[in-house]
C-alpha cells in the first residue's frame, strides 16, 4: 500500500502536506485572517452538531448522488476555487480537475490559478468545470475572462463577492509570503529542507496564468498587492447583474453570509448561493458558514440551491450540512492538503475518504439516500422542564 492510501482521514492528509511543503507555503493554505477565530469556528461549529440515527431501516443500497446546478454530481461536493494550486504541486489545477472528473463531482477553477483557463480545459476536457470570477478593475480584462471561460466549455460561473480587499492574514505577513517567493535566509532554508517540493517548483515555476497578458508587477508581490492592483473594490450588485447578463448561463454567488444578500442573489437569477466566509481568510469574527447557513436557507426558501463552504473535514459534515438545509458542500483546504501530499492521487484520496465516510454515515443513520437527509437527522436536546 502506498503512502497516500495509508492516509485514512483528512487530518492525515494535512500532516503529509505539512511534511512536504515549505513552512510559508503550508501556512498560506492553512492560515486565516486576524485571530483566526472564524477559521476555527468553521470547523468547530460543524463538529458540535450531533446526529440522531434511526434503526430498522433498509440501507442495503445507498445513493450519494445529487442534482447540483443543473447536473448530476456523484457526491454533494464541489472542489472550491483556490488560488495558486499549482504552487503546491506541479500542474496542481489540472491534477485536481482530473481527480474531480474521475469522482464525478464539479471542479471550480480560480481566477488566481497558476494554470490558465485554457490549459485546464485542454488537459481535462470532460467533467463538470466551473469558473470562479473576481471583479476586476479592467472591464476589458474581465470580459475577456468570461469569454475565454465560455469558449473553453466551463459550464457554471461562480462570482465571488467577499474579496473587495485582501484580508489581513498574519501568518503570511510574518512569513513575508510573496509570488514569487522572496529569497530571505529563512525562506531559502525552508525550501532547501523540502527537496521534493523544490524539484517540482524549479521544473514548472509559478505565475498567475489567467493574467499572462497583464504587465507583471516588478519584483516580489504579496497576494494583497496582487488583489489591490487588479480587483475592483467598488463593484456593486449592479456590477454583478451586468456580469450575469454577459455570461448568459448558469451562475452561482459565493461569499454570502447575510440572508438579505442571499435574497439579492436569488432575485438576480443565481442558480445557487454559496454560504462562505472565504475559509476565515477575509474578515475575522464573522459567523461560521454553518452558523449562517440556516437563515440563508430560510431566506432562499427553495428558489435556488444553497452550498456550504467552510469547515468540512469529515463525511459526516456533508450529512450535517444537508440536515441544516444545504444541497452540497465545497471543500478547499482538504483537497489542497491532498494535492500537496501526492498530486492527483492525493486529491482523489481526499474525495474517497469523504465518500467512504459519507456512505458509512448514511448506513448507520438509517438514511438510504443523501436526498433523504433532513433536520430529523440532527440530535436536538429536549428542552429543560
Amino acid at each position: 500500500m502506498g503512502r497516500i492510501e495509508r492516509a485514512v482521514s483528512i487530518a492525515d492528509l494535512r500532516t503529509l502536506a505539512r511534511r512536504r511543503l515549505p513552512r510559508s507555503i503550508f501556512e498560506f493554505i492553512d492560515g486565516g485572517a486576524g485571530d483566526e477565530r472564524t477559521l476555527r469556528d468553521n470547523v468547530d461549529d460543524l463538529a458540535r452538531l450531533r446526529l440522531m440515527p434511526r434503526v430498522g431501516v433498509d440501507v442495503g443500497t445507498r445513493r450519494t448522488a445529487v442534482e447540483l446546478v443543473g447536473a448530476t454530481a456523484a457526491l454533494p461536493l464541489v472542489l472550491a476555487p483556490t488560488g495558486l494550486a499549482g504552487l503546491y504541486w506541479p500542474g496542481g489545477e489540472t491534477a485536481a480537475a482530473r481527480a474531480a472528473e474521475q469522482a464525478g463531482i464539479p471542479f471550480c477553477l480560480s481566477t488566481n490559478s497558476v494554470a490558465s483557463i485554457e490549459e485546464v480545459a485542454a488537459a481535462v476536457p470532460g467533467g463538470d468545470r466551473w469558473f470562479q470570477l473576481y471583479f476586476l478593475k479592467d472591464p476589458v480584462l474581465m470580459s475577456g475572462m468570461l469569454r475565454r471561460a465560455k469558449d473553453s466549455g466551463y459550464r457554471v460561473l461562480c462570482m465571488t463577492l467577499d474579496l473587495a480587499v485582501h484580508g489581513r492574514r498574519e501568518r503570511d505577513l510574518r512569513n513575508a509570503f510573496t509570488v514569487p517567493l522572496r529569497p530571505r535566509l529563512r525562506t531559502v532554508a525552508e525550501v532547501l529542507a523540502r527537496p521534493a517540493w523544490l524539484a517540482g517548483f524549479l521544473r514548472t515555476g509559478v505565475r498567475f496564468g489567467n493574467f499572462a497578458d497583464v504587465a507583471p508587477s516588478s519584483g516580489f508581490s504579496s497576494i494583497a498587492q496582487h488583489v489591490a492592483k487588479l480587483c475592483d473594490a467598488s463593484a456593486t450588485w449592479r456590477t454583478i447583474e451586468a456580469v450575469a447578463r454577459e455570461w448568459d448561463g448558469p451562475f452561482v454567488i459565493k461569499g454570502v453570509l447575510s440572508p438579505q444578500d442571499a435574497l439579492r442573489a436569488v432575485e438576480l437569477g443565481a442558480e445557487a448561493v454559496i454560504v462562505s466566509n472565504h475559509g476565515g481568510r477575509q474578515l475575522d469574527h464573522v459567523p461560521s458558514a454553518a452558523a449562517a447557513l440556516p437563515a440563508v436557507v430560510q431566506a432562499v426558501a427553495g428558489r435556488a440551491q444553497v452550498i456550504l463552504d467552510g469547515g468540512v473535514r469529515r463525511g459526516v459534515d456533508l450529512v450535517k450540512a444537508r440536515a441544516l438545509g444545504a444541497d452540497a458542500c465545497m471543500i478547499g483546504r482538504p483537497f489542497l492538503w491532498g494535492l500537496a501530499a501526492a498530486g492527483e492521487a492525493g486529491v482523489a484520496r481526499t474525495i474517497e475518504v469523504l465518500r467512504e465516510e459519507l456512505d458509512i454515515a448514511l448506513a448507520l443513520l438509517g438514511v438510504p439516500s443523501v436526498d433523504a437527509v433532513n433536520a430529523d437527522c440532527l440530535y436536538r436536546e429536549a428542552p429543560a422542564a
